[in-house]
């Protein structure tokens, strides 16, 4: 078999100097924090939680500058709990869920926030805001165990050293086993799988120059430079 061209090299996330975590998919849940909900116009009750994707590729791992995208004039920062799942499964009950986490680590839902809500306003899918080149940066990933709760804790992002959003992950509308059993309802989730769980509220622009710092009790701290414009 002659392939036509090379395939892509997979993406591959450091959980430590020996390991490495083949990234597969991305799920991301939207308005997990009532606060945020509320910042975006939209009623913060407990619903069941809905979902977005995006490709392997906008990961982006370790401290890194990335580039300001194209199409934009208004590209906003979430930091967010990501879940990295190293066993598959359908159909997962809340009280087993927890079995199918690998590790965790802080990550980042950079988004096109004119293209989304342009895109909300007319019933559209979220894609072009959300799914774009270089954006979820991703921290070091600590694998689960004692040491770290990813039901209780502080997030946090700043914006050249000013606090911007800051919260604790008790504020989760759907808690991390609450999101895996859900989503294994609707998709048979694999290892390799990444879920951004959601950001707090206080969401906000960025611009080239800035740089961005998101932390969360008990992982590994994340700092993000925004780069120039995007070339070709």
């Amino acid at each position: 078999m002659t392939l036509a061209f090379a395939p892509q090299p997979p993406v591959l996330a450091p959980v430590d100097n020996d390991v490495q975590f083949p990234v597969r998919r991305l799920f991301c849940v939207g308005r997990n924090y009532a606060a945020h909900a509320r910042e975006m116009g939209r009623d913060p009750d407990r619903e069941p939680p809905f979902f977005f994707s995006a490709w392997a590729e906008t990961v982006v791992t370790g401290d890194a500058t990335i580039a300001y995208p194209q199409k934009t004039s208004n590209y906003h920062y979430e930091v967010e709990l990501v879940v990295a799942i190293g066993k598959g499964g359908r159909n997962i009950p809340g009280e087993k869920a927890m079995d199918h986490v690998y590790g965790y680590a802080v990550g980042l839902d950079m988004t096109r926030r004119d293209l989304q809500l342009e895109a909300r306003e007319q019933g559209r899918p979220w894609d072009t805001g959300k799914n774009v080149e270089q954006s979820k940066p991703l921290g070091l990933i600590r694998p689960a165990g004692p040491g770290f709760d990813p039901g209780h804790g502080k997030i946090k992002l700043s914006v050249n050293d000013s606090v911007r959003q800051d919260a604790d992950l008790a504020d989760l509308i759907w808690p991390v086993a609450d999101v895996i059993a859900y989503l294994s309802g609707l998709y048979r989730i694999e290892p390799g799988d990444l879920i951004y769980t959601g950001t707090p509220a206080g969401v906000g622009a960025v611009v080239p120059g800035d740089v961005m710092t998101a932390s969360i009790d008990g992982l590994a701290p994340l700092t993000v430079a925004v780069g120039a414009p995007v070339e070709d």
